[in-house]
């Protein structure tokens, strides 16, 4: 069973780490962004508040059993480039990006998933 409690220091890493990463063009946007983007009136509204730990394009959890990071990643590629050259370079990313953050050094399991291409 994996812990859904999330730290907010590894998640932000993470997603800084993949942005960085050159082939990625942008994060897979969730619903509620969709949703926010779409709606006329979200000028005329408060301001949102800053993205959660916890959004639909990354997500950091930790197995309860192995105490293992798990990373699941969602990303849109880059015109020109190779899904595979980006997602091994998004993994090794996210590994340095968490081993900075936590001090573990166990590798973490990573999940890239290209949802898209621009």
């Amino acid at each position: 069973m994996t812990d859904r409690l999330e730290s907010a220091a590894p998640a932000a890493a993470v997603r800084e780490a993949v942005l960085g990463t050159p082939g990625v063009a942008f994060l897979r946007p969730g619903l509620a962004e969709l949703l926010r983007a779409a709606n006329p009136l979200a000028g005329r509204q408060a301001p949102a508040a800053a993205p959660s730990a916890r959004t639909s394009a990354v997500r950091v959890t930790r197995d309860a059993g192995t105490d293992r990071w798990h990373v699941e990643v969602y990303v849109v590629l880059g015109r020109g480039h190779r899904a595979l050259d980006v997602t091994r370079a998004v993994r090794a990313a996210v590994t340095g990006a968490l081993r900075r953050t936590t001090g573990e050094e166990r590798p973490p399991r990573v999940s890239v998933t290209v949802t898209g291409r621009m």
